[in-house]
């Protein structure tokens, strides 16, 4: 009998580096690689160019229901679109919430990452991996990182996208956003109960994969 592969959660606020350091880590282990962040953005994506009104929880979980998602090499693809570089964008971002925060959209999102990770072999992130989608998980990490650090990250990000933006209107952004992740009644953010916490802000990636590796390989 073939030993089941491990699950492995990233969690921690935007911008403390779990997406790129997930990538990583899962390609140094020949493991899936799940981005929820990605999941939530592709669906709030598809909502924008629809027409599917955001405040409509109901309208928004029949989207879901109705589209395939999909990764493959690196890229993201809705009903076989690829909309990698297109969920980036500024406008994505700031109405992702309207998919993250009401209980039945995020629940139908957490149980399509259940059945992405029900054969293990698997390192996801996202906020709330190691405390709600994957609480038994069998290695979890907590990646955090300080406001500024986050928001000079988030602003080359975006120039390099060609979308205009200032540290302090980005700092402000992150902030107001940790303060809402922290309270949400649902997938709030939070340190999940046995996770190693790794602070990022001074490391590189290849220090921070270094890091996770050895303590995996514990």
């Amino acid at each position: 009998m073939v030993p089941r592969q491990p699950v492995i959660t990233l969690d921690g606020p935007a911008g403390a580096g779990k997406s790129t350091v997930a990538r990583r880590l899962a390609k140094e282990l020949d493991l899936k690689f799940l981005d929820t962040g990605s999941m939530y953005r592709a669906f709030t994506w598809a909502a924008l160019e629809r027409g599917v009104d955001l405040r409509n929880p109901d309208a928004l979980v029949q989207l879901i229901r109705g589209s395939l998602l999909d990764f493959q090499g690196g890229r993201i693809l809705l009903d076989g679109w690829d909309i990698t570089d297109e969920i980036r964008a500024e406008r994505v971002t700031k109405n992702a919430v309207h998919v993250a925060d009401p209980p039945n959209v995020r629940g139908e999102l957490v149980r399509l990452q259940r059945e992405f990770g029900e054969e293990g072999g698997l390192v996801t992130e996202g906020r709330d991996q190691g405390t709600v989608v994957f609480p038994d998980a069998d290695f979890k990490f907590y990646l955090d990182a300080a406001i500024g650090v986050r928001a000079k990250r988030r602003v080359e990000e975006l120039k390099k996208r060609g979308e205009p933006a200032t540290l302090e209107e980005i700092s402000r952004g992150i902030a107001d956003r940790d303060e809402r992740d922290r309270r949400r009644k649902v997938g709030a953010l939070r340190v999940p109960e046995g996770a190693i916490v790794v602070d990022t802000s001074d490391k590189t990636v290849d220090q921070v994969v270094a890091e996770l590796l050895s303590h995996i390989r514990k």
